[in-house]
Parts: structure tokens; C-alpha cells; sequence
């Protein structure tokens, strides 16, 4: 493995991408990759992780993929990677913040233990991993994070509330992250995408929703090339698609009597469709 000061004179840039194993996650590594740039794959996934590595592997022999499996939703994951990164010696030039799930159902009836590690991935792990890579990035006045939120950051999302507020947490943090770094040399982005055809609906139980079928429109690819290209262009908020902008500011700036009683009838579970 090249040093940092090696693969800086290549011209290459060291991108972590986090929730790799699939998905959105996975798409980002063949982009950046695409765009010269260097690897490191985290995910809780090894076998998955390794099956993404091969396959970047087959198209760019000469990027370095570095595979690191580990679970982010546990206590002090982000603390844990920081030190292996240390211990290796890798400086990540970017952080892509992808790794979060989402639950649907009701939170009254939903497993405690899974609504909690929502809070745990995609609140707290995105959060210490910035807070370990940012300070070294404003010091080199360069580089930059990538966060994935979502559309569901603009609105209440009643029948997924946990999942939906920390999509706002994340918007929020980092947009305030974004007017705090103005011209420190360090990009912050925010991505925020529709539903999107991955594994997503599928943990989250939401194949009930027929409606998600309408708008799912943007594979993964697509969003993901559209926020690299957001990112590289420096760009605060990502929002890929006519319809999910259309969707976004219609969140934003809507009155909430209008949008809760709106995404309650659009998430309700059919079978309990007319209960409390």
C-alpha cells in the first residue's frame, strides 16, 4: 500500500465511503473510483464488502481498495476507526457518510433495540466519524465530507419518524457544517435522494407501500454520480432529480398542517389504514 505522500503525488485521492457493501454505498465506489481516486470500504459486511472490492478491482487494477469491516452502529465504532485508520497511517482526503437504515411501522410497536440503532448509525457514527476526520482535513485546508440524508429531512415522517428525523439532523448539521467551513478550503455536502430501488425498502419493511414504486425513480448510480459531481462542484445541498427537488421544497417550505396529515395518509400501513 502507498504511503499518503505516495499516492498524493499520484495525483490520487484516499475517499472512505461507509455503508459500501451495497446499495448507494457501493455505487460511490465505482464513481469515485472512476474519478482516480483511492479506496476505503466500511461496512459491518466483510463477505459483501470483499464482493464489491472485486468487482472495482476487475475495472481499475491500479486503485488501492482498502477493505475494513466493522459495525457502526456499535458504541465507539467511530473512535475504533479513526485509530486503525491512524495505525495504518491512511489520512482519508473525503468521508462519505452513506452507512443508515430506516424502520417502518409504528414507533409504539416497533423493536426498541432497532430504533435505537437508527439514533446509533445514522446520527451518532456519522457524527464522531466528522468530528475525528474533520480537524485534520481544516488543517490541510483541503478535502472534504459527503453526507447522505434524504428528501425525508424536509418533512415529518410519521410511521417512520425516527429514520425521518435523523435525515433532518443530518441535513442540518451539515449545512451548518458548510456555512461554518466557508473558505476553509474543506467542502461539505449534503445528499439528499428519494427513495432509491436497494436493499433500503427491504430492512426497512416498507414493500407494503405501493406508492414507493412511482417514485423510486433514480437508481443508485445515478444518485450517486450526482452527488460526487455536487460535491466536486462544491455545492451544499444535492437534491438529484425534478421530482425530489419538486418534493424537497415543497417540504421545506409547506406548512406542517399540511405535510403531516399528507405523509400520514401516504406511510400509513394498509392494514391498519382508519386506526388511531
Amino acid at each position: 500500500m502507498p504511503s499518503n505522500s505516495e499516492r498524493r503525488a499520484e495525483s490520487r485521492r484516499l475517499v472512505l465511503i461507509t455503508g459500501a457493501s451495497g446499495g448507494i454505498g457501493e455505487a460511490f465506489a465505482n464513481v469515485v473510483s472512476e474519478d482516480n481516486s483511492d479506496l476505503i470500504l466500511v461496512s459491518r459486511k466483510e463477505g459483501e464488502l470483499n464482493r464489491v472490492r472485486g468487482l472495482v478491482a476487475a475495472k481499475f487494477p491500479k486503485r488501492n481498495i482498502i477493505v475494513i469491516a466493522l459495525d457502526l452502529a456499535e458504541p465507539d465504532s467511530g473512535m475504533k476507526l479513526a485509530g486503525e485508520l491512524k495505525e495504518r497511517q491512511l489520512t482519508p482526503d473525503v468521508l462519505i457518510n452513506n452507512a443508515g437504515y430506516g424502520l417502518f411501522g409504528r414507533t409504539a410497536e416497533l423493536p426498541y433495540d432497532q430504533q435505537i440503532g437508527i439514533v446509533d448509525l445514522n446520527i451518532r457514527a456519522l457524527t464522531e466519524l466528522t468530528l475525528q476526520l474533520l480537524p485534520a482535513m481544516v488543517a490541510r485546508r483541503s478535502g472534504g465530507i459527503l453526507n447522505v440524508a434524504s428528501t425525508a429531512a424536509f418533512v415529518p415522517g410519521p410511521f417512520m419518524s425516527l429514520y425521518y428525523a435523523s435525515k433532518a439532523y443530518v441535513l442540518s448539521f451539515s449545512e451548518a457544517l458548510a456555512g461554518e467551513l466557508a473558505h476553509s478550503g474543506v467542502t461539505v455536502t449534503v445528499l439528499c435522494p428519494g427513495p432509491v430501488p436497494t436493499g433500503f425498502q427491504q430492512r426497512a419493511q416498507m414493500e407494503s407501500l405501493k406508492f414507493m414504486r412511482y417514485i423510486a425513480s433514480l437508481s443508485a448510480d445515478e444518485v450517486a454520480r450526482a452527488g460526487w459531481e455536487g460535491f466536486k462542484q462544491r455545492r451544499r445541498i444535492v437534491l438529484p432529480g425534478t421530482l425530489n427537488k419538486a418534493a424537497a421544497y415543497a417540504g421545506r417550505y409547506a406548512p406542517r398542517w399540511l405535510t403531516l396529515p399528507m405523509m400520514r395518509f401516504l406511510q400509513t400501513p394498509p392494514e391498519t389504514r382508519g386506526s388511531p
